[in-house]
């Protein structure tokens, strides 16, 4: 096994990784930036290494930095993390140009599932189902977009094949809106993304997001580890998670799982991985997929027993899986909460210094934080501050285990998201299940007199 790794990445994902290092008996080396130099995960690791200033482009987004704090520390390996450089290719590349092993997939597989056109085309011929749209990306021929509109059927969504995020997308209702909304998203995506193509799907109505959890090692094997339900969205972006989803029977988690088995071993992948769906009238249309851990992975490991990161490291390593698929079982419910240093009802992120912290504890709950008392929340990044994750016998426990918790949970000095996760715990559609991504959005205006009366 690697006797030392460097965690290139941040905040709870790099206690993360390193808490399952340190279990493995690994060496971890922690990279940081000047503004995270009194992070938690910097006191823990064996090794650290001052990458650069506080800006992401000149610290955590600097490959030259990263490899050679890998030097001098000698590390064997790269954990890359979610997020920053986790799904760029040309890290991946340079990593094992290096000679360090980049824990994570090849970068040809970054590459081929990195970009949305050539990710579905993949998928198509692994027999993954996909939302109706174009075959690749669009013409510049406005006849030729306009009668795929009226093949797809309004309302049709245009997307950047190199987006991501919840970026680089534009619904269409009406066919005189669409060739200045694909004018618009090519524009943007040229910009945002450097490559200006753009696609077209059907735009579904009330859809479920729903995510298929793949485990593959270079030996060929790949396994599935059920779903998790993300729906529950703001702005495309996830806030409550949950596995398994609820509603979903066992014939189509198997049906869905084994089609992204087999597109694993077909397209040569290797690591952890997850093929996001959208959900409805009970059929699965592949969107992306993403090739790194995600944030939302511990409810999967709660309800399978298999630690994701350590299984990564393994399979970086070069072993092979230790499961097959027949010794996946899924076992209970589990949910998270991403807790963010955020206004509950501007959604304006919250930096600043935590006067007062208390983690919530008890049966069945886990809090993934790399925040403490006297903590300083920096400007700079991501405001996610944590995750609550909860785990019970049924839906029912491990909602109300997340109840107490949330009520548990003390952050001051900052602003939390706290309140609305409270609301969200006792929203009738949220206790009920099945709610599509739109929910919050919907409700949105209920809650948000509900937190001002509080407030």
């Amino acid at each position: 096994m690697f006797e030392k790794i460097l965690i290139a990445n941040r905040g709870e994902i790099a206690l993360r990784i390193l808490r399952a290092c340190r279990e493995m008996g690994i060496k971890t080396v922690v990279v940081h930036s000047e503004a995270d130099r009194e992070a938690k995960y910097v006191k823990l690791a064996d090794e650290s290494v001052c990458i650069g200033p506080a800006p992401s482009a000149q610290s955590y987004l600097h490959i030259p930095a990263l490899i050679a704090a890998a030097e001098v520390t000698e590390a064997e390996a790269i954990h890359p993390g979610y997020g920053f450089l986790s799904e760029n290719a040309d890290f991946a590349q340079r990593v094992e140009e290096s000679g360090f092993v980049f824990i994570g997939p090849r970068p040809e597989s970054i590459r081929l599932m990195g970009d949305k056109v050539s990710a579905k085309d993949a998928m198509k011929k692994a027999g993954v189902p996909c939302v109706p749209g174009s075959d690749g990306a669009l013409t510049d021929d406005p006849q030729e977009i306009l009668k795929m509109g009226q093949q797809v059927g309004y309302p049709v969504i245009i997307k950047a094949a190199g987006g991501g995020g919840g970026r680089g997308m534009r619904v269409v209702h009406h066919e005189e809106e669409l060739l200045r909304a694909v004018e618009m998203t090519k524009s943007e995506a040229g910009a945002a993304f450097g490559n200006p193509m753009v696609y077209m799907e059907k735009f579904l109505q009330t859809p479920r997001h729903i995510e298929i959890q793949i485990l593959a090692d270079q030996h060929g094997n790949a396994i599935y580890l059920g779903e998790r339900d993300c729906s529950m969205q703001r702005r495309h972006q996830k806030v409550i998670e949950e596995a398994p989803a609820p509603g979903i029977t066992d014939a189509q988690r198997k049906r869905v799982g084994e089609a992204c088995a087999e597109a694993c071993r077909q397209i040569g992948y290797r690591g952890a991985g997850t093929f996001e769906f959208l959900f409805e009238n009970g059929e699965f249309y592949f969107i992306e997929m993403n090739t790194r851990v995600q944030v939302e992975h511990p409810v999967t490991e709660l309800i399978t027993g298999i630690d994701i990161v350590q299984e990564q490291i393994r399979i970086a390593y070069g072993e092979k899986l230790r499961f097959a698929q027949k010794d996946v079982k899924l076992r209970g419910h589990a949910m998270e909460c991403r807790i963010n240093a955020e206004d509950p009802l501007k959604f304006i992120p919250s930096p600043g210094r935590i006067t007062t912290y208390h983690a919530p504890g008890g049966p069945g709950i886990r809090v993934d934080s790399h925040v403490y008392q006297g903590y300083f929340v920096p400007p700079n990044y991501d405001s996610m501050i944590g995750k609550i994750i909860t785990y019970g016998d049924t839906r029912e426990q491990a909602m109300a285990r997340m109840r107490i918790a949330l009520s548990e949970m003390v952050v001051q000095g900052i602003h939390t998201n706290i309140p609305l996760h409270q609301q969200l715990l006792v929203d009738p559609g949220f206790v009920k299940g099945g709610t599509s991504i739109h929910h919050l959005e919907h409700r949105m205006p209920e809650i948000r007199v509900l937190l001002e009366k509080q407030s």
